[in-house]
């Protein structure tokens, strides 16, 4: 199982590419340049550096959300665009829960933040659970606990704190949330550091591979159908609705 991976949900644009679980490629950028100018441009000489034949690729996965708006469409048109002249399915995989899936192994709590702005956080709570098997290394088995959410970060710190539990933050919210985590926070805490702080293609790629593990062609769905999930609307359209309701409200 061969699979394409692509991440334009965030700051970082990025591709992957994994073959039977093992990592081949992994081509992250953060920088100044818009997503539309770097995210075909690193496929192309990811695919050089590996004499890659695209026919060879069985799927696509992608971050299908929640993110940054203009990220996300550029994400989605590429990956759409490259399922369908290769006729091949594509693996969605939640924003949220790649950037959780960076962490492996650790007792404590994960909660990614990612800036959603007006004040509010994109979320979720994950955590590493030991499964049942007699082995001695036992079977950890990756856990959604809070799916992703958008709220504002006094609302996941109050559930953070009401499970005991330490917690390990990450993500691009992080450095505009840590004086809010500060007075908020009761349970222990700590940040990522910055080589697992940001989306990443490879996690992208990894989770999806997990999905197939797991679910088989049950995780796939054509180019036509795949949708991304925004989570809420963007602001301008938020915006609209909010004066349309308004106007509504004055007509009455």
């Amino acid at each position: 199982m061969k699979i394409l991976a692509i991440e334009a949900s965030g700051p970082v644009a990025g591709c992957a590419l994994l073959e039977d679980g093992l990592l081949t490629a992994d081509y992250n950028v953060q920088y100044k340049r818009k997503h539309s100018q770097s995210l075909v441009p690193m496929m192309d000489e990811m695919k050089r550096m590996l004499e890659l034949d695209l026919q060879t690729v069985d799927a696509i996965a992608i971050a299908k959300g929640p993110g940054s708006f203009t990220g996300l469409r550029i994400g989605v048109a590429t990956a759409k665009g490259a399922a369908l002249a290769m006729d091949r399915p594509i693996i969605p995989v939640p924003t949220v829960d790649s950037i959780a899936y960076n962490l492996y192994g650790t007792d404590a709590l994960i909660c990614p933040l990612m800036d959603a702005r007006r004040q509010q956080v994109y979320t979720g709570i994950y955590e590493w659970k030991r499964g049942d098997t007699d082995t001695a290394a036992g079977d950890l088995r990756f856990t959604v606990v809070r799916p992703q959410c958008v709220i504002p970060v006094s609302e996941i710190a109050e559930d953070l704190n009401a499970r005991g539990r330490s917690v390990i933050f990450l993500g691009d919210g992080v450095p505009v949330s840590k004086d809010a985590l500060a007075k908020l926070m009761k349970v222990p805490y700590s940040f990522a550091p910055a080589h697992l702080d940001r989306q990443r293609a490879a996690a992208v790629a990894s989770l999806a591979w997990s999905y197939y593990q797991e679910e088989g062609n049950a995780c796939m769905v054509s180019a036509d159908d795949f949708r991304p999930e925004y989570l809420r609307l963007a602001q301008a359209e938020q915006e609209h609705s909010e004066r349309r309701s308004f106007s509504l409200l004055l007509e009455k």
